[in-house]
């Protein structure tokens, strides 16, 4: 079974040396892998690196680099999909490290009779200081952050509505298509989405794990969550059904908060008061978990602080994202992300025809 190993970045020269590192040790035959790499214009030296690995012998069957001019991940993962040869896709993120049986297992496991796989992606800190271990702790609770199943080494093979660092058979891209351009962070939301809809089912497996680096700032982490709030927000007009009633949490609690400080305001404190004891209960609740993990901290004190912080940026997030849906719905009506989808199909119906006359010579 062929693999195409691949990976999209936009100046993450900071980030990708490990991964680099980690994709030349793999076990799984190299004579056996396609690696490729898509450059959204990087200007820090990512794409510089990217042609060193290409011109260091690993012995990979093929290193191709591709060059994307739009800094969008679904244009970027799009331009990934138009041009691998392999009988499966594996997505990594530039943020990610994997370990040296990574492609082994989810070879293993697609040659099971599975079609889309995956496995745990719990989350690290590199450069481990104190703070950035208390970051992780918020990073890695489900209070925090999310209550998907393959954020955490699963210990059973289960299916899921999405997986990260998924590897997708070549018949799954053939029928579903490209991602969704016009979408940024929620681009894999709605493309798995997508593959449930044609039938296929998602595996998460215990034998697959892969990590992802949390953010090493809290202001950074603020940012992402605000993003991931307002993308929330934006996607619900085009794709109801690849979003939960989980991702909309924060937005309730940020708008049960708006609502009871005006009643507050009017002389009503008692549903204020109420909310607050009983969010501040959760929050203890949480944050003494946390101290239940490896690598306790004293900054974990700060983290009945730091939840709220997190939950507001992305309930905040999501109430911009609803406000301005009738102004993306316009800027998006003549985006021609249907027929990228569409273009993409094509691209892996031409490039399967000319594997299979390679193969036939």
């Amino acid at each position: 079974m062929i693999v195409s190993l691949c990976m999209i970045a936009y100046n993450e020269v900071e980030a990708i040396d490990g991964l680099f590192g980690d994709i030349a040790l793999q076990e799984y035959p190299h004579n056996k892998i396609e690696v490729v790499f898509v450059d959204s214009m990087s200007t820090d030296g990512t794409y510089e690196k990217m042609q060193a690995f290409k011109n260091t012998d690993y012995g990979f069957r093929d290193v191709k680099i591709v060059r994307c001019q739009k800094k969008n991940q679904a244009s970027s993962w799009n331009e990934a999909l138009m041009v691998f040869t392999g009988d499966v896709v594996i997505r990594v993120d530039a943020h990610a490290r994997i370990p040296r049986n990574f492609v082994a297992r989810n070879v293993y496991n697609l040659n099971l009779g599975e079609n889309v796989v995956g496995g745990g992606r719990p989350n690290i800190s590199s450069n481990v200081s104190s703070w950035k271990l208390t970051l992780l702790a918020a990073e890695d609770s489900l209070f925090g952050s999310s209550i998907a199943g393959y954020r955490r080494p699963s210990t059973e093979k289960e299916y899921m509505d999405s997986l990260f660092h998924a590897a997708y058979r070549r018949s799954v891209i053939e029928e579903v298509g490209g991602f969704n351009e016009d979408l940024g962070r929620t681009e894999d939301n709605e493309y798995h989405y997508r593959i449930r809809m044609a039938g296929y089912k998602m595996c998460c497996c215990p034998d697959i794990i892969s990590y992802q680096h949390s953010r090493n700032t809290l202001k950074h982490m603020i940012k992402q969550k605000y993003g991931n709030g307002r993308w929330i927000g934006l996607t619900l007009s085009v794709c109801k059904g690849c979003l939960s009633y989980f991702h909309f949490a924060p937005f309730l609690f940020v708008m049960m908060l708006a609502v009871c400080g005006i009643m507050a305001v009017a002389g009503y404190s008692f549903a204020l008061m109420v909310l607050l004891v009983l969010y501040a209960m959760f929050d203890f609740v949480n944050s003494v978990s946390c101290c239940t993990l490896k690598n306790i901290q004293p900054q974990f004190l700060l983290l009945p602080f730091i939840f709220p912080l997190l939950h507001v940026a992305y309930g905040v997030g999501t109430i911009v994202g609803l406000v301005q849906i009738p102004f993306w719905k316009k800027k998006i009506k003549n985006s021609g992300a249907a027929e990228r989808i569409e273009l993409v199909k094509e691209k892996v119906a031409e490039n399967t025809r000319a594997v299979w006359e390679d193969t036939e010579i």
